[in-house]
């Protein structure tokens, strides 16, 4: 798992390598780094051209020491100088002594036309707000232009703790963050400012606490996702019971128990009013005419997508909550949550909340620019897992472990993924897995779908759940055809 931590976690893990290390070290590597990660986007050094965006402090300093190792082999370097009161000092002389040179801002257009990159040292990670007119205008001009567009650190503009964007910001095509993955780099609007974020090592590793957020990669999401041996039966790959859809609107709970079944737990029962419309879709499941208490032996339960808000789904809903078995409620049912919430804050069994925005604003309070903090909260407040729906899904738990889920895709924005999404997640709760991994886990394989299902055009939900046996084979590194990605 990537662990992400806060710009005050990230400064106190410097501090010791500060002390430590002769004045300007700990720079240098940040600055080598980032130098070896340009020359690789370029492709080569003789004959391109990079334009340094220089602010005040240690950000500019790394780009200006960054330039200065492009330009001894063969880059031609032009630094713009934001603060020149306040440039970096020592990071100056080594550019010019490299041979690159420095123009004022007035000066700067022709360069920011011709660059083959432009790199972003105007604001560090303890930077807030938007930038400057001076500096805004700047970036807008390179934006219009050819160059890759590289952020130091942070994009200038990014909160670097929330991804909370207030006013222009650097609209990165990669990022090269320094020792750590920080929070803004993946959520929010400083995920779609960050592009590709590249992590350069500088040593901070052993002096890191231990984070209080994640992403997951495919290896650790397929580790979740064990393949079923010779001793397993139906019963102990996991029962998930799935409440949703309508008589009249049987799609949700179609989608739902779709996507479990595809899962693949060992079984899925259907428990809701649009009985005819799931067997007729997906005869693999059982599926009963009655009330969720009928439905049998289950471990976990699915309810809300589509089953409506009046008294009977209430009644359900209440049901299916008083059980002392992992429930995920979701869509209809946070409606009627949020008038409740004593519901699920009395609960002894574990809850997992899948809101989106609107959602979740109904339970008090919008999410707002800090989609971990306010997830983390309202967690903490219902005794739940919450997972906010968004570009970048956020999964926090209780105590205030959160993920991150970095396979998102715009293309998931459309009628029922989300119904798809509760039914992976309920599959995967009812094999045992801890209820916060599993929701993350689910929202990994969910924008993975998303991705492969895209790669084929425009697709509604029902696309989606045909994707899943697919997009699980290629989380585990399975390419189609059966042969694992290493293989020949």
């Amino acid at each position: 798992m990537i662990g992400l931590f806060t710009a005050a976690e990230v400064r106190a893990a410097e501090a010791p390598l500060l002390a430590a290390l002769p004045d300007g070290a700990l720079m240098q590597r940040a600055a080598t780094g980032l130098a070896t990660v340009c020359l690789r986007l370029l492709g080569r050094a003789s004959g391109t051209r990079v334009t340094l965006l220089v602010g005040a402090g240690g950000n500019g300093g790394d780009a200006l020491f960054a330039g200065a190792f492009l330009a001894r082999r063969g880059v031609r370097v032009t630094a713009v100088l934001l603060a020149s009161d306040r440039t970096h000092a020592g990071g100056l002389r080594a550019l010019l002594k490299a041979g690159g040179r420095v123009v004022e801002p007035s000066e700067a257009g022709a360069h920011l036309d011709r660059a083959d990159l432009v790199l972003d040292g105007i604001v560090g990670i303890g930077g807030s707000g938007g930038l400057r007119p001076d500096a805004a205008a700047l970036v807008d001009r390179a934006a219009v232009g050819p160059a890759l567009m590289v952020a130091v650190d942070v994009p200038s503009g990014v909160a670097a703790d929330t991804g909370a964007v207030d006013g222009a910001a650097f609209p990165a095509t990669h990022t090269v963050t320094f020792g750590a993955v920080k929070p803004g780099l993946v959520v929010g609007d400083g995920r779609a400012h960050a592009g590709e974020v590249h992590l350069v090592e500088i040593g901070l590793d052993e002096h890191l606490p231990a984070p209080g957020a994640w992403q997951l990669t495919d290896a650790d999401a397929a580790a979740r996702l064990p393949e079923p041996d010779a001793g397993d039966d139906k019963y102990s790959q996991g029962v998930v019971g799935v409440v949703a859809g309508s008589a009249t609107y049987p799609g949700a709970g179609v989608l739902c128990t779709g996507a479990a079944l595809r899962t693949r737990p060992g079984l899925v029962r259907y428990a809701g009013t649009a009985a005819d419309g799931v067997r007729a879709a997906w005869p693999e499941a059982i599926v009963t005419d009655g009330r969720p208490a009928d439905a049998g032996r289950v471990q976990a339960w699915v309810v809300g997508p589509g089953m409506g808000t009046d008294d009977d789904a209430r009644a359900v809903l209440a049901e299916v909550l008083a059980t002392d078995l992992p429930v995920l409620v979701d869509a209809d049912a946070l409606t009627l949550l949020a008038r409740e919430p004593e519901l699920v804050r009395g609960r002894r069994a574990p809850t997992v909340l899948t809101p989106h925005d609107r959602e979740f604003a109904r339970f008090g309070a919008e999410p707002g620019s800090d989609r971990i903090g306010a997830t983390r909260r309202l967690a903490a407040d219902l005794g739940a897992i919450v997972l906010l729906k968004g570009d970048a899904t956020v999964v926090a738990a209780p105590e205030g472990t959160a993920f991150v889920n970095a396979t998102g895709t715009p293309w998931l924005a459309t009628a029922g993924t989300g119904d798809v999404l509760s039914g992976i997640a309920g599959a995967l709760l009812a094999t045992g897995l801890p209820l916060a991994e599993a929701a993350a886990v689910a929202a990994h394989v969910h924008g993975r779908a998303g991705q492969v299902a895209a790669a084929r055009g425009p697709f509604v939900a029902g696309d989606l759940v045909r994707r899943l046996p697919e997009t699980i084979s290629r989380v585990r590194g399975i390419r189609p055809g059966g042969l694992p990605d290493s293989g020949p």
